[in-house]
């Protein structure tokens, strides 16, 4: 720690547990897709007991920083070390104090090797803007990710989705115990799950030009038409219901 100057600190009172806390400093791989503004890439280097260590490149591009991430068995606090690229021997410490079930307290710290006061005002005043905006960003993804564990009551396995003249897309519903989308694709109807496989994220954007939908917090991708993967990681879509049309209606069956 020898020659870091702090340059800043962010504050946040975090509605989230430490558990989801802790899930997402530990989940490298969701940098650069949830975080597509601030990260292009990120590879896992290596993981310890004490966390991992990965090489990140910023979205604006330039040489990739390797970090390593130093994190406690309680989560009460956490560092991550910048070990070589840009701003090397640099620290983020973070103590995280949990206030309620689902809420926590949490202090961000930025260090670095700069003894210049202006330019330690100038990196501190950066930083907490960008942290601000990742911290909206797990944010949200941890208050989802919470409420999609949460246990749901079986929806039936056959639903009336109402009459076809009146079809207004995209459209949600439950079915037995999954959560599927109502879409036209090319031509026809359409149902796929609205959850990821991999981390329950939500699936609401569109096909792409082909044909896959891509979920926001790891970038897994999957052909809507079929469930399979698109990436080759090995995952696929819960089964989609049929879809028929009886007497006008539109009706889902498992």
């Amino acid at each position: 720690m020898t020659g870091l100057a702090h340059a800043g600190t962010y504050v946040r009172d975090v509605a989230a547990s430490r558990a989801r806390i802790r899930e997402n400093v530990l989940d490298w791989e969701h940098l650069p897709a949830l975080h597509a503004s601030s990260f292009a890439a990120c590879e896992l280097v290596d993981s310890d007991a004490d966390g991992w260590r990965v090489r990140l490149t910023a979205a604006g591009g330039g040489d990739a920083q390797t970090l390593k991430l130093f994190i406690a068995p309680d989560t009460s606090h956490y560092r991550v070390v910048t070990e070589a690229g840009p701003g090397a021997t640099s620290e983020i410490r973070v103590a995280v104090t949990e206030t309620a079930p689902h809420a926590c307290h949490v202090r961000v710290e930025y260090h670095v090797p700069v003894n210049d006061p202006e330019v330690l005002a100038m990196i501190g005043k950066g930083f907490v803007a960008i942290y601000e905006r990742l911290w909206d960003e797990d944010e949200a993804m941890m208050q989802a990710r919470e409420a999609a564990l949460a246990p749901r009551p079986r929806a039936p396995d056959r639903v009336d989705l109402g009459p076809e003249a009146a079809l207004a897309l995209p459209l949600d519903f439950d079915l037995g115990s999954g959560r599927f989308r109502l879409i036209r694709h090319q031509t026809t109807l359409l149902a796929h799950s609205r959850i990821c496989p991999h981390w329950l994220g939500p699936l609401d954007a569109p096909p792409d030009g082909d044909g896959c939908l891509t979920c926001p917090w790891h970038g897994y991708r999957f052909d809507a038409a079929t469930g399979r993967s698109a990436d080759g990681r090995a995952l696929r879509l819960a089964p989609a219901p049929a879809i028929s049309i009886e007497n006008g209606h539109i009706i889902a069956c498992g």
